[in-house]
Parts: structure tokens; sequence; C-alpha cells
């Protein structure tokens, strides 16, 4: 059976090779005997597995060796929560930046623990910018300053790393971790969760400097606190350890594909492949400013709403599935992550043309 080009924001495609590779080794790990769901999470076998995972990731993202990478469960939702408690040492008040769905949740979670200053906020315009560098309010004493680099349902990206003058930066990079270079020490802390570009659901990612470690709050549970993580190698409780196998396997295959700046160029062409056809007829619309557009989530409109599932039918009986738009904004939404082939955008490219032309 032929596999359909899944455009799900997430979960999210995962690499056929991945899976291909995960089927082989479903029964026996390593003529281990037992599946790795199986494995103990402290037996010898497991423990191989989870180190590997770390150290590829730590190379392919070239993490310092003052971070700490946590491998987590509870989603990045959990994360909204935990960064307060954690973050906020002798501090009353941290800087959030709210530029759409998710950055708004990680708001109002917080806004239980702390005082929260909101430092830029693009609600008015519909969520479809991003504020400049120059329209951050930040306060020189905020904990931490918190942002969501890429929007997965407004499907709006920051287009440069915000400048906070030595206030830890804080980045929810669920949609856009693994897409491209970065420079993790700009950051004090990254998170993300897996089902986008990592794997399969069930595994969170905290990437934090050592320095934000151990100071959380009396009230912090110690499931909550990143010392308990970090200090236990993400086993002070049973992981998920399955989920983290497979986050293993797309390390590798990220490695095969020539790293991040591998990942990067291909990210690039598909990117700019879409907003072409995009930008190339009135029949379609992106409502993101073009110096906001993600490369991952990729929203668009048709001139005529009421052609919507029309063209969702037609997509998807050319295996091209999952191209709805989430139910707050509408219209589609194209998530092209790392696993999403080239070949998928040229046939979703193709299949635009053909239907504006078919309606005229």
């Amino acid at each position: 059976m032929a596999r359909k080009f899944n455009f799900s924001a997430g979960p999210a495609m995962l690499p056929t090779a991945v899976i291909e590779r995960a089927q082989q080794e479903m029964l026996d790990w390593n003529d281990s005997g037992m599946s790795v769901m199986e494995m103990s999470h402290r037996g010898k076998e497991y423990m191989s597995i989870a180190a590997k995972a770390e150290k590829d990731l730590r190379e392919v993202m070239a993490i310092p060796d003052n971070y700490k990478v946590l491998f987590l469960q509870g989603g990045a939702s959990s994360q909204f929560a935990m960064i307060p408690l954690n973050l906020m040492g002798d501090k009353t008040s941290a800087d959030y930046i709210n530029t759409g769905m998710w950055s708004k949740k990680a708001i109002a979670e917080a806004k239980r623990y702390i005082t929260v200053n909101i430092a830029a906020d693009t609600s008015e315009g519909g969520f479809t910018s991003v504020p400049t560098q120059a329209e951050l309010k930040l306060n020189s004493d905020a904990a931490y300053v918190h942002y969501t680099p890429n929007e997965t349902i407004g499907g709006v990206e920051f287009d440069y790393i915000p400048e906070t003058n030595g206030v830890p930066l804080i980045a929810d990079m669920s949609s856009t971790i693994l897409s491209r270079p970065i420079d993790v020490s700009k950051f004090g802390m990254i998170y993300a969760g897996a089902q986008k570009n990592i794997g399969p659901a069930g595994l969170t990612i905290v990437i934090i400097r050592d320095d934000l470690l151990g100071t959380a709050s009396a009230s912090c549970p110690t499931m909550f606190n990143y010392s308990t993580h970090a200090e236990n190698d993400s086993m002070y409780n049973t992981p998920a350890t399955y989920s983290w196998y497979m986050a293993g396997l797309v390390f590798e295959w990220i490695k095969e594909q020539g790293g991040l700046e591998g990942m990067a160029e291909v990210n690039k062409r598909k990117a700019d492949k879409l907003y072409a056809a995009i930008d190339a007829t009135d029949f379609y619309g992106s409502p993101v400013a073009i110096n906001g557009r993600s490369w991952m989530n990729v929203p668009f409109t048709l001139a005529d709403a009421g052609l919507d599932a029309e063209f969702l039918k037609g997509a998807a009986e050319r295996g091209l599935v999952t191209l709805k738009g989430h139910r707050s904004v509408g219209g589609m939404r194209a998530s092209i992550y790392n696993a999403m082939p080239e070949e998928g955008v040229d046939a979703l490219v193709a299949f635009m043309q053909e239907f504006a032309s078919k309606q005229g």
C-alpha cells in the first residue's frame, strides 16, 4: 500500500526509512530477543539506546557541554507550568511575547504562578506577523523571556532570535526544532514536543543551561523539577522509552541527510516552492506577512471559501491528506516538516495549479 503525503501539523509524518528500521527491529532489537518497548529502561540494552540518542542530538544541534538534555513526558504544554515553577528564582515577573495560540496558552498558564509582562502582542493583527526587535518592551529585571519561534496554527515564524540583553531566552521550538541550524548558546532553554520533527507523540525534549537548574520554587512538585530529571539522566521514573528510541532513529536519519545544514537546504526549497504557488495567482492567498512566513506550517486560503471542501476532496484522492486548516483559522494548512519529502510538496503544488486552472 502506497504511503500518503500527510500534511498534518502533528502527529506528523516520520521518515519512511525510520519506520522501516523500527519495523525490522520491532520483535528483536540487536539480538536482544526483546522489542525495545519491552525493555527495562535501566537495562544495559535500553541504556545504550538512550545514551546514543542524546549523543546524536547533541552532535546534530551542536549543543554546548554546559547544557543538559532532558527526555521528558507530559508534552510541551506541561512546560508552560514547569518553566515558571523552575526559573523564577528570586524574581517576581517574566516577559512573554504573544504571537499566537501556543503563546497564549503559555501565558495563561504562567499567570497562575507569576506576574507576566506582555513584551509584545500581535493579536490585533490576527496573529499574522511577528514583532520587530524594536517593538519588544522587555523588562531588564525579568526572570526570563519566553517566545514561540514558530506558531504551528497560524504559520507565523520569527526571522530573528530576540536579543534579551542577558535575560535567559526560553523558546518553545515544538514545530521548528531540527529544521535548520541554530545557535543553542543564545538560549537559556529550548523545549519541544516530539510529534512534529522529532518522533512519535509522548516525548518532550528540554535543552537547559546548567545555571538555570536548582532554583525551583519550594512548591514545585518533584516530577516538575528540572533538577530531578537532570540528576537522574531523565530516568527518575519510567520514561517514554519507545518514543525516545524512535527519536534516536530520527537523529541518525538527520545525520544521514547532511545534518541540519542538509535539512535547512531542503526545507527552504520546499517552503519556497509552496509559497511561490500561493503567490502565483489570486486564486490562493497567504494570511501571513512575508517576513513572518513559516518554513514548517504554511496556511493558505482559497479566494472562494465555498470551494474548500472540493479542494480537500480532490487533494485526498491524490494522496494529499490532512490539509484542512485549524478550526480557529480555517482555510488550508500544509505542514511540511523534515519528514515531508520534496516530492510531496511538488505533488501538492501540481494539484493546486490544476485545481485553480480547472476552476477558471
